[in-house]
């Protein structure tokens, strides 16, 4: 679970990074036209307008962001799903529609319906979990002959629809009651004096995930209790000092608290992260200070640290409590930033505005220190303090050349540069480096472009593992380096290895019991057309699974369904438990061996779960593949029935 909120919580910073310039927008088009919202100056409407592109369909691009990011390889078409998952509510859950199912006149619908609009975050974030969790599951169906062009991706948004119909349908009878019931719980809460609006800031917060803070708002805000809290403010009527008491303790959070919210959250992120937190920070605490839109902040941890989600909420619910107590009063049009502080100054009902100044700056203390220790105590991952899992492959993956360029871009930054690479020469699957101190190498930050491992061969030689496409890595490293052609760099490699002194010949042992068949009958093209290397597989009957040879387990993917074994002798040996595991993310698996780890032939690695896969629509097939073949002489393979532990071949290694 918490990994799966990670994700979630990743991929909704693709919407999150368009709020900020949103924000600024409609603020600046708001601090030029406070009375008319653009309606007596065209630059004001026109920026007001510009920023609700975004601000105003947040529930779109959230269903989309969070389909694309979920979705397990980033397709397109799980976007146009996300899309598909949140039209279809929008459609099905309107007054309208609501109006027409139930036959009665569209004034008397719930007003809860209202708030099933393109503004819903909530049906957003339903919209696009749902979205991708169907692309992840159906994507890969084949349907019978007849029906075969609805078959794979096409068939996505066709199942996405009728989900989210069915959760339509269960939206039109569960969403009144639970709207009417926040409403009944604020009006209760209204009668409760600055105790009341303690509790209104806190659940104000914690509802804003789920889209129905909205009816809290409704009730302190405007006149469906008789509060009309923000009319009677602007409009200076009511009492002063208590007019004003639902809005004012927002400016110290909206202003200072959250902005040093967001500097801790800086200082905690990763040294090698901190410049795009930066950005990210820098941007939504300016956005909520400036104009109070603090979305691009608050989204930006909400999932992936939600303890520290609640303890804003408390802070948020403090600060109102304490606003009210001293009867510090201020209110806003738009949100609780500076432009509708100043603003507010003017309005006569205001009582000791600038004490809020006062508390705000106190705030800023308590949410810096709070949100630091509360981060460091349990560990949460805030924006750039998640750890390399291999998952950072999707933000160097993008495509094209691009995607070498800047995956080489990396590596090279984390080999130490020029001052360490001297030479770059690469083999079917991995880089093959010379560097002046392996010990100056940065593993974690060339392990954070998504590589599958590292192999330290000794002081001067390293290996980085990337795969079939290799040759454009390498190619984009040697022009980085010395921008000299690649044959040059090639040739300096080409002197290195040849003093590597290799001579031995390895047994080969069955990594599980069942049939051995060549390499050629895998029904995986990389492996079958030996882009990876030379190899064979056993299709097993039990789950229990052996070493081939006797090496040290040089790296172990991430999703545990491969790892690699360096011999003695220098034979590279890659073991790939079952085809297109990797979506499995780990579950099958369970491994006896760690990186590093020195193992004996036949010693038990790991066990399968092979009905698992099976129930996965994925085959089981147990892959070795002889990843340098540059370094082997001759490999021998008896193909055939055999159990585990036996000898089933050689290899030999130059």
């Amino acid at each position: 679970m918490k990994a799966y909120m990670q994700r979630m919580g990743r991929s909704l910073m693709l919407p999150v990074a368009t709020l900020p310039v949103a924000a600024l927008f409609m603020g600046i088009g708001y601090w030029i036209d406070p009375s008319g919202w653009g309606g007596n100056n065209l630059l004001a409407a026109f920026l007001i307008k510009a920023g609700g592109t975004i601000l105003d369909n947040l529930g779109i691009l959230f269903a989309v962001g969070l389909a694309l990011g979920m979705s397990k390889d980033k397709d397109g078409s799980s976007a146009l799903a996300g899309l598909i998952a949140f039209l279809t509510p929008m459609t099905l859950v309107n007054s309208g529609a609501v109006a027409m199912f139930k036959k009665i006149d569209i004034e008397q619908v719930n007003i809860a319906f209202n708030a099933i609009n393109n503004k819903n975050v909530f049906v957003g974030i339903l919209a696009g979990l749902v979205a991708a969790a169907m692309y992840n599951r159906f994507s890969g169906v084949k349907l019978p002959m007849a029906l075969s062009f609805f078959s794979g991706k096409r068939a996505v948004p066709i199942v996405t629809a009728a989900v989210m119909a069915v959760l339509s349908a269960l939206l039109i009878f569960v969403w009144p009651p639970v709207y009417t019931g926040l409403v009944t719980f604020g009006e209760f809460i209204s009668s409760l004096g600055p105790v009341g609006a303690g509790l209104y800031g806190f659940f104000n917060r914690l509802l804003i995930p789920t889209g129905l803070h909205h009816a809290l708002n409704n009730v302190f805000w405007f006149n469906l209790a008789g509060i009309d809290d923000i009319g009677k403010f602007w409009a200076s009527e009511g009492v002063k000092g208590v007019t004003g008491m639902y809005q004012a303790g927002f400016f110290p959070v909206m202003m200072f608290g959250l902005p040093a919210g967001a500097l801790a959250m800086y200082q905690c992120a990763r040294p090698e992260k901190k410049k795009v937190t930066a950005s990210l920070m820098l941007a939504a605490g300016f956005a909520a200070f400036f104009t109070g839109v603090t979305e691009p902040l608050e989204f930006s941890f909400m999932f992936v640290a939600w303890p520290l989600y609640v303890v804003h909420a408390v802070l948020t619910g403090i600060s109102m409590f304490i606003a009210a107590s001293f009867h510090w009063t201020a209110g806003f049009n738009f949100s609780a930033g500076l432009i509708d502080y100043l603003l507010s100054l003017r309005v006569p009902i205001a009582n000791q505005p600038l004490m809020l100044i006062v508390l705000g700056l106190i705030m800023a203390v308590v949410y810096y220190f709070t949100f630091l220790f509360v981060i460091k105590k349990f560990n949460l991952m805030t924006p750039g303090r998640e750890e390399g899992t291999g998952e950072e492959t999707e933000d160097v993956a993008t495509s094209g050349d691009n995607k070498y360029a800047a995956m080489a871009e990396r590596i090279f930054v984390g080999l130490g540069g020029a001052d360490n690479l001297t030479s770059v020469d690469n083999c079917t699957t991995r880089l093959r480096l010379q560097v002046k101190d392996t010990g100056a190498v940065d593993q974690a930050k060339i392990k954070a472009t998504g590589v599958p491992g590292i192999s330290v061969i000794d002081k001067t030689n390293i290996q980085v593992i990337v795969g079939t496409e290799v040759q454009f890595v390498a190619d984009e490293l040697s022009r980085i380096h010395s921008g000299a052609p690649v044959a040059a760099a090639t040739d300096k490699a080409v002197a290195v290895e040849e003093v590597v002194e290799v001579s031995s010949v390895n047994d080969v042992y069955a990594v599980a019991n069942g049939q051995v068949v060549p390499i050629e009958q895998v029904s995986d093209e990389v492996f079958s057309q030996k882009m990876m290397g030379d190899g064979f597989a056993v299709l097993p009957t039990t789950g229990e699974i052996f070493a081939p040879v006797a090496g040290t387990i040089m790296n172990i993917f991430p999703t545990k369904h491969a790892m690699g074994i360096q011999t003695a002798s220098g034979v590279e040996v890659l073991l790939h438990m079952g085809i297109d595991t990797v979506s499995l993310k780990g579950e099958p698996f369970e491994l006896y061996v760690s990186e590093g780890q020195k193992v004996a032939r036949g010693q038990l690695i790991a066990k399968v779960d092979l009905e698992a896969i099976l129930a996965a629509d994925r085959k089981t097939d147990m892959i070795v593949v002889f990843t340098n073949p540059d370094n082997i002489s001759s490999l021998t393979i008896e193909a055939g029935e055999n159990t585990a532990n036996t000898v089933i071949g050689t290899v030999e290694a130059k």
